[in-house]
């Protein structure tokens, strides 16, 4: 099978070690430069996010695919902001305007004071990954339905809906731990995304998520998060390595904020936490900034150099990861890097690994 990479649009060039608290400030500067950087790196997608005081992600994405030729946008979407008839239509539109290059990523919503920022109050995170599973099924309906339907939910009630705008091809990614969010990726979701854990624990989430999606009849992907560190060294990297934590250390203390006892409010971070109890595990995997944040998205990373994190990124793929989501810490000057040497060698390892398969497998 393939592998795709997926880059990042942060909509500036700052990250944890240059604030304690992220800008999301537009800097229309910084997304060109990303957009060609990525674009000419051979990613294949890039996650452009959301949250309740950023840019708007669909508009960032349409601006994006006017400037690129290749250049696929994964799209990170909140339930419960938007009727899902017209998300559906916005989505579609997007897509054929794209020529097929467009994906949605769902964010369902864990952390009540974000989620109250854009109006959401009073609702419990199982509420809302209830919401999220009515919202996908019409978000589908709408997407596919060739006569008026109707729906009556709890949440959603519609009437003779009937779209003239269909998607070409627009993947559902969609993410979360806890067994609510297994259960509605199971039904819905084209691609499964997790933050970077051990091997053993990816392991054992993919099965969790194969296992719910087969009792819906159906097959999923499976995307992984990461923040690779290389450099020329091993020994170079670790280096890099620590000294972005003692950054990343250095600006939280200056801020206020915790470095440790951390009590993240989603399933999550709170499963991640508990993977960055050690700083470094399976050889390269490096947790250091996940334990200084609490775990705050993605935040643990692989570090060596570009070859030694393409074996490792090789043992993640054998494992059924067909996405990797890179992102650094400088990060134009990180996806430049990526592009030039970890994309490619970690393609190569991977067709390598295909055709050997293959021909054990006649």
């Amino acid at each position: 099978m393939p592998v795709n990479f997926i880059g990042y649009i942060g909509f500036n060039n700052n990250s944890e070690i240059h604030d304690a608290v992220r800008s999301r400030s537009l800097d229309p500067d910084y997304v060109r430069s990303a957009l060609r950087v990525q674009e000419d790196g051979d990613f294949d997608r890039i996650l452009i996010p959301f949250g309740s005081g950023s840019p708007e992600s669909q508009i960032v994405a349409a601006y994006g695919a006017a400037l690129t030729t290749r250049l696929g946008f994964l799209v990170a979407h909140r339930p419960g902001f938007t009727q899902p008839t017209l998300a559906a239509r916005q989505l579609a539109t997007l897509d054929q305007l794209s020529d097929g290059r467009v994906a949605v990523h769902i964010i369902t919503g864990g952390a009540d004071e974000e989620m109250a920022k854009d109006g959401d109050t009073g609702t419990t995170k199982s509420q809302r990954y209830a919401r999220s599973d009515e919202y996908l099924g019409i978000l589908r309906q709408e997407w596919t339905a060739s006569a008026p339907f109707d729906h009556d939910g709890k949440f959603y009630h519609i009437r003779q809906a009937l779209s003239s705008v269909h998607p070409r091809n627009l993947p559902v990614f969609f993410g979360g731990t806890s067994p609510e969010a297994i259960d509605v990726a199971g039904r819905h979701a084209d691609v499964y995304a997790t933050w970077g854990e051990t091997l053993e624990a990816t392991r054992e989430v993919i099965s969790r998520v194969r296992a719910s999606a087969a009792r819906y009849g159906r097959k999923i992907g499976f995307s992984l998060s990461l923040r690779p560190v290389i450099a020329d060294t091993e020994e170079a990297a670790w280096k890099k390595a620590h000294e972005i934590e003692d950054i990343v250390r250095s600006q939280r203390e200056k801020a206020g904020l915790p470095v440790t006892d951390h009590r993240p409010p989603n399933d999550g971070s709170r499963r991640l936490l508990e993977t960055a109890s050690r700083n470094r595990q399976d050889t390269r995997l490096w947790t250091g900034v996940a334990s200084l944040t609490g775990a705050a998205g993605n935040s643990t990373g692989l570090v060596g150099t570009a070859e030694q994190v393409a074996d490792s990124l090789l043992e993640y793929y054998k494992l059924g990861i067909e996405n990797f989501l890179i992102r650094g810490f400088e990060p134009l000057e990180d996806a430049r890097l990526y592009g030039e040497q970890l994309i490619p060698l970690t393609r190569e390892l991977v067709a390598k690994f295909d055709s050997i398969t293959a021909k054990h497998a006649v």
